[in-house]
């Protein structure tokens, strides 16, 4: 059993890193870190000017806004300055009104916002927001985490800097895990102390649940309750799993002012983590114990292996989430530590390599994609088949695994990410018709 001192670390840690968030977390972190730049300024900016990291350009630019019915940064920007509080964190745009979109649309076309690249950004997460007014200047700086304040300055004066050392990944150096330490963590800690990652369960089934009641993105979870899909898929265990995790994909992506908890800076990382397990234990009567250790052990597993990944990257989110929650219902099928480390082989020898071109409704298919995966890979688990070592990037122990997919998708695909985005930025009108 973990000391007392260090699952402290890990729950605090947990505690960071799984948090609500409305809207895609990466314009909504452009619209804290503008609101906290106008809120610095003491009033309406006359003029907003916004560089951002190429990862975070990506991944704002196809999404909804949530509350506004608008797609991509312009108008995150807008109502970020006119009634973000920065104090909401990821729910940043929560008291959005039709009245402050309408004022955000007037800015907007008073062209009184710039957004640019930021050519020489060290950080994959950096966003710069500059607001001005009356003669007065404040700069806010979010960088490493979706809300990690580095920077923050009015008329020259500095009010905040931590700049250096970098801060990326900074919050995580301080709890070291791996996998067998996630599953130790998991199984036996004081139930108490791990209730809490029950609200989970709660925020995305409930956005899941609205999702099936509107019409949001491509919606991917409510076809997959239709009859016709029925007929193809069956109503199973396994198409509930699909339908549920997209559905609550589809809402969020769309914009759907739905609030749902998020891990590792990402709310569709956070679905995915939840819903397969949340649903795989309901339909098998799992126990209230058996359903928090399995979202615990979910859960951390993400954390873990973001740690050296990165917030961003351009290995698809999906991917680690859905590997945290094939471990969690490898648990629920009875498995133990050496088969949820089969999972997760099973999963990285499937799933490496699946792109990430930016946050957007069709997220959802990627997701179904990854908990597809994730079932199949618990099943094959405890049923003790697991892809060897003499096989592709899979080695015998499962932490240097781990290590080998998180350095393609941190370094192998660099280069990919960067033509992804070329491919984004460059495209012709007719390209982009919806």
């Amino acid at each position: 059993m973990i000391a007392q001192a260090e699952r402290n670390q890990i729950i605090d840690l947990i505690n960071r890193e799984v948090v609500p968030a409305i809207g895609c977390t990466e314009p909504i972190a452009v619209a804290l870190c503008t609101a906290r730049a106008a809120e610095t300024l003491d009033g309406e900016p006359e003029k907003i000017t916004v560089r951002l990291s190429a990862n975070i350009l990506k991944n704002a630019m196809g999404v909804g806004i949530p509350g506004t019915g608008m797609i991509g940064l312009p108008i995150a920007v807008a109502l970020g300055a006119l009634v973000g509080r920065s104090e909401y964190q990821l729910e940043v745009l929560r008291d959005v009104t039709p009245e402050a979109v309408e004022r955000g649309r007037r800015m907007i076309d008073g062209r009184r916002i710039a957004i640019c690249l930021k050519e020489d950004a060290d950080e994959k997460l950096y966003i710069e927001a500059e607001a001005e007014a009356a003669g007065h200047r404040a700069v806010a700086v979010i960088a490493g985490g979706h809300t990690s304040f580095v920077f923050v300055s009015r008329d020259g004066e500095v009010l905040l800097d931590r700049r250096t050392p970098a801060a990326d990944g900074g919050e995580d150096d301080d709890v070291s895990l791996t996998l067998a330490r996630v599953w130790d963590f998991a199984m036996t800690s004081p139930l108490d102390e791990l209730r809490f990652i029950l609200e989970t369960s709660r925020l995305n089934k409930a956005a899941a649940e609205r999702s099936f009641a509107g019409e949001f993105g491509h919606c991917v979870g409510r076809t997959l309750c239709c009859d016709r899909e029925r007929k193809v898929m069956g109503d199973s265990i396994f198409t509930r799993i699909l339908s549920y995790t997209s559905a609550a994909c589809d809402a969020r992506m769309a914009g759907a002012m739905i609030p749902v908890m998020s891990n590792s800076g990402s709310g569709n990382q956070g679905i995915a983590a939840t819903l397969p397990v949340v649903v795989y234990a309901e339909e098998t009567h799992a126990s209230e114990e058996q359903t928090i250790r399995a979202l615990t052990l979910s859960h951390l597993t993400v954390i873990y292996i973001k740690q050296s990944l990165g917030r961003l990257s351009a290995l698809c989110g999906c991917v680690v989430a859905a590997t945290g929650s094939s471990c969690g219902i490898t648990y629920l099928m009875g498995g133990g530590y050496d088969q949820a480390a089969a999972a997760v082989k099973n999963m990285i020898a499937n799933l490496t390599g699946m792109i990430c071109d930016g946050a957007k409704p069709s997220c959802a298919l990627k997701v179904s994609s990854g908990v597809s995966t994730a079932v199949m890979s618990a099943l094959l688990a405890v049923e003790g088949k697991c892809v060897t070592s003499a096989e592709g990037i899979i080695d015998d122990d499962v932490d240097r695994s781990i290590r080998k997919l998180t350095a393609i998708g941190r370094e192998g695909m660099a280069a990919t990410d960067r033509l992804v985005l070329d491919i984004m930025t460059h495209k012709k009108p007719a390209d982009c018709e919806r």
